[in-house]
């Protein structure tokens, strides 16, 4: 038995993997930045230097927890892709291409915690 439409199904599958992969490191990316207060006070310590203010400490928190949201809801997005592609390959009829709006703003999300991110390790380490 051969499964119609087999190389479509197979590269839409590796597309969700693909997406799946990238969620999980930005969710792991996040759970790190969210952790990198305690290496700073670590390393402030055995410095003898002043540790960080409660403010940065705040904001790498809200951070890392921020990317653990984005990781999440691309994993979930890209769910949601898998199923209407998967559906959309099955069926007789043309169907229109997904829209990017929704791809843009979590893209723009992502950059701007990404610059958040090293206005934060700029300040946190000086």
């Amino acid at each position: 038995m051969t499964i119609k439409s087999f190389t479509d199904h197979a590269a839409n599958e590796r597309t969700f993997l693909a997406w799946v992969r990238t969620g999980i490191a930005i969710m792991a990316f996040g759970f790190l930045v969210e952790r990198f207060d305690i290496f700073l006070r670590i390393a402030a310590a055995a410095l003898g230097q002043r540790p960080h203010t409660q403010s940065s400490q705040a904001f790498g928190n809200a951070a890392g927890l921020g990317l653990i949201v984005a990781g999440a809801l691309l994993i979930f997005m890209s769910g949601l892709r898998f199923r209407k592609t998967e559906k959309a390959i099955d069926s007789p009829l043309a169907q229109p291409g997904p829209g990017m709006r929704l791809d843009f703003m979590l893209s723009a999300m992502l950059v701007i915690l990404g610059m958040a991110l090293v206005v934060y390790l700029a300040h946190a380490l000086s």
